[in-house]
């Protein structure tokens, strides 16, 4: 075989001559081999022509091998290469045959595009002459045209403007034609026809039209009004409208037991009637508004009929409140406070029963009895309006015009249904000079209170000191008192018609309990020195008190949602972490937190320095019990009977007072929470002071169990169970020292020979210890002096 770059050329010396003819027809056929090569896409396209010779000798390689028998298929490979030549060149020709027809076809086609193309642009030159020529003819009749369409329009608008003021006077003379005969109500349908259409009219800028239509409907409305109204009062006058005197006074439509049902019939027809006339009063009459400041909620006015009914009561209000009637005194708002709610319980049996039927019938959803406090309570708000700014300064007057305004809220609400949605008197509060001035007041006022308890004689005593089951709390009355306060101030601002005014409230309440807190700690210092004192534990009981109704309010509803309210403020004004909000947000944590933080504090460092004071007394009451000879004491075998050692009196007879006086002076919750700390603080200390710091023998371990479990252990058994279960280290410890001899032995071997190992901690539980370490276990067996002489 050739190396793969000699394929395709002569050799240098040729092995034997050839003929011209045979070195042709080898040429000859390695052209076609490398073109079927090509042909066979044993090349690819990318393929540089540089490697042909590459692939050639690949494909030889392939086909042929080192076999020399192989060279048979040389005429068969040939032969097949002929043939794809042969197609190829079949292509080539076909191929370069039909281009020219195309190109000549395409050709052809652009020249009779081309011939269209100059044919378009003569016809549009054409075209554009001849619109240009028509433009110009027609331009006369445009014109003419023009101005006449204009003048169709102007005659259609006159026209129309003729359809409307026709139809407005028609309207007009049936109104008059429905007077002349005393058909009222038709009359009043046919206003509110006009009305409607005059509504339908503001859109237009036919500002003629516009003052006919409305100076036609207000004429009629004047005319019809007038006498409805003159008719309407008639008929209240019969039924001795307004009722004065309370309901069980009344004697409405009694005076004359025939006429009474012409009469309510005559006032439902009246009543309808001038509630078809509602349209086009409001057309006229604005309702009364009182300054933007107040923020008042839009309402729509007092229907008609109800109106009327109110001019009399509008009439008296303003005679005996205004101006300088003895009646009017602006330190007694309590009077015309009164007055209105006396003048709605006296109206109400009337409105339900006589009024509201009327309107359900026409199918109205006005509640007539709201309709008419409504119109009562606008009166009540201008005035206030008007005195508050006279007293705004005047700390005594202004509070109580507050308190008397805030008891008229509450009967209006709670005894008439007075719905929280509609104007009343705490928009006119929450105006923002009022409302700052109130919360100075209420500020002012609550600090005072706070001084004359906290400075009474009885502050530091409960109420309910002789109630055993009211007195669970131990509550002082200072404390009792303040938290009264809160309750007070919190009935008093929760009705507030805005969020944001119920959180200042709410941050008000919170500087109160933290200056009461403020107080009290400065109390409690002043109280130091005598921990155990009435006045100290007293001064307990308040804080806890304080923080347990604190956490109670946390979860009211009330308070649930002013912290929504004040979870959505925080977040605008970005005055709060992402963590505390998603702790609001979660209910985590509530709006008193911080207050209750600080009031646990200042609760556990007083309990600490309850308890430091008597485990220092117990601990001077036990020196001489922990100097007791533990080495040298009989035996329980050698004792008649167990009794308890004397030093230890002392340590008991302490702990004993200490415990029944705290028991009696602070309360349940606290006291538990105080022996359990003292619990804890004395198991140490006489694990590590007595036990810890002797030697025992069998007698001085008895001993030492007996006092613990007989004397020590049941002083505690009043509060809870098993009081053992608070001295682990102390039960623990006098276990294994009074283990008998084998046990100990078998248990001081197991854990000398399995230290750390589950075996020592399995030895352990199963004698009882759970608390204490291995190596404590290893120290307390150390201690025991009684060992048998084994030699180790």
């Amino acid at each position: 075989m050739l190396p793969a770059g000699q394929i395709g050329q002569a050799p240098a010396t040729p092995c034997c001559s050839e003929s011209d003819d045979e070195r042709k027809n080898v040429e000859e056929k390695s052209d076609v081999y490398i073109a079927a090569l090509v042909g066979n896409e044993q090349v690819s396209e990318g393929t540089d022509i540089g490697d042909l010779p590459s692939y050639v000798s690949a494909f030889i390689e392939k086909e042929v091998g080192n076999d020399l028998k192989s060279f048979k298929k040389l005429d068969k490979l040939i032969e097949q290469m002929t043939e794809g030549k042969t197609q190829l060149e079949e292509q080539v020709l076909t191929i370069s045959s039909e281009i020219p027809k195309r190109i000549q076809s395409a050709l052809k086609n652009a020249e009779e595009s081309e011939q269209f193309l100059n044919q378009f642009l003569e016809q549009e030159t054409h075209l554009f002459s001849s619109i240009n020529s028509h433009l110009l003819t027609a331009q006369p009749w445009i014109e003419d045209l023009g101005a006449m369409i204009n003048q169709i329009e102007e005659i259609e608008r006159h026209l129309a403007y003729l359809k409307w003021i026709s139809q407005i006077e028609e309207l007009s003379d049936n109104i008059q034609q429905y007077l002349m005969t005393n058909n009222v109500p038709e009359a009043a349908s046919t206003l509110v026809c006009m009305a409607e259409l005059d509504i339908k009219l503001q859109e237009s800028s036919c500002t003629h039209l516009l003052g006919f239509m409305r100076a036609t409907v207000k004429f009629w409305h004047k005319i019809l009004k007038d006498k409805l109204t003159s008719d309407f009062e008639e008929i209240l006058a019969q039924l001795h409208w307004p009722f004065i005197s309370p309901p069980q006074s009344q004697t409405v439509g009694l005076s004359r037991p025939a006429s009474s049902p012409e009469i309510h019939s005559n006032l439902e027809t009246l009543f309808c009637q001038l509630l078809k006339l509602q349209t086009s009063d409001e057309l006229f009459t604005e309702p009364k508004q009182l300054s933007e400041k107040y923020s008042l909620p839009a309402s729509s006015s007092i229907i008609l009929p109800i109106q009327i009914m109110l001019t009399p009561l509008q009439k008296r209000f303003r005679y005996h409140f205004r101006g300088n009637r003895q009646t009017n005194v602006i330190s007694k708002p309590e009077w015309y406070l009164a007055q209105v709610l006396l003048w709605i319980g006296n109206h109400t049996e009337f409105l339900d029963e006589k009024i509201q039927p009327i309107l359900d019938k026409v199918g109205s959803s006005i509640n007539a009895r709201l309709e008419f406090s409504r119109g009562l309570m606008m009166l009540v708000l201008e005035k206030l309006a008007a005195d508050i700014p006279c007293l705004l300064y005047d700390d005594n007057l202004f509070c109580h015009l507050v308190d008397e305004v805030l008891l008229f809220e509450r009967e209006l609400h709670s005894v008439h249904g007075y719905p929280g949605t509609f104007a009343n008197c705490l928009h006119i509060l929450s105006e923002e000079t009022c409302f700052q001035r109130w919360l100075t007041v209420e500020r002012k006022f609550a600090l005072q209170k706070m001084d004359s308890t906290l400075s009474s004689e009885a502050a530091w005593i409960s109420q309910y000191k002789d109630i055993t089951d009211v007195d669970e709390m131990k509550v002082p009355d200072c404390a009792e008192t303040f938290m009264t306060l809160l309750l007070v101030i919190t009935d008093r601002y929760k009705n507030l018609p805005t969020a944001s005014r119920k959180l200042q409230f709410l941050e008000l309440q919170k500087d109160l309990v933290d200056d009461f807190r403020i107080r009290l700690t400065q109390v409690m210092k002043e109280e130091t020195r005598a921990s155990l004192g009435f006045r100290y534990c007293a001064i307990l009981n308040a804080v806890n008190y304080i923080s347990t109704v604190l956490a109670d309010w946390a979860d009211n509803v009330f308070f649930l949602q002013l912290q929504q309210a004040a979870l959505e403020v925080f977040a605008e004004n970005n005055t709060l972490s992402k963590l505390e909000l998603g702790q609001l947000a979660s209910m985590e944590s509530s709006v008193f937190d911080n207050m209750i933080n600080l009031l646990e504090r200042l609760k556990h460092d007083m309990l600490t320095r309850q308890v430091d004071h008597v485990f220092r007394e117990v601990k001077d009451a036990a020196k001489l019990y922990g100097k007791e000879r533990w080495l040298s004491l009989p035996s329980q075998s050698e004792q008649a009977v167990m009794s308890l050692s004397s030093s230890a009196c002392p340590l008991l007879l302490t702990l004993r007072d200490r415990l029944l006086q705290l028991e009696q002076q602070l309360c349940i919750s606290l006291f538990k929470i105080f022996w359990q700390m003292l619990a804890e603080k004395l198991d140490i200390y006489i694990y590590q002071e007595i036990i810890l710091a002797n030697h025992f023998n069998e007698g001085g371990a008895s001993q030492l169990q007996f006092d613990m479990t007989r004397n020590l252990f049941p002083l505690f058994s009043h509060y809870c169970k098993r009081p053992e279960n608070y001295f682990k280290h102390v039960k623990e410890a006098c276990i294994v020292l009074n283990l008998n001899i084998g046990s100990a032995l078998l248990l001081k071997d197991v854990l000398q020979s399995a230290s750390g190992q589950p075996p020592a901690t399995a030895a352990l539980n199963e004698v009882g210890i759970y608390k204490l370490a291995q190596h404590d276990v290893e120290i307390l067996l150390n201690l025991r002096t009684n060992w048998p002489n084994t030699g180790k």
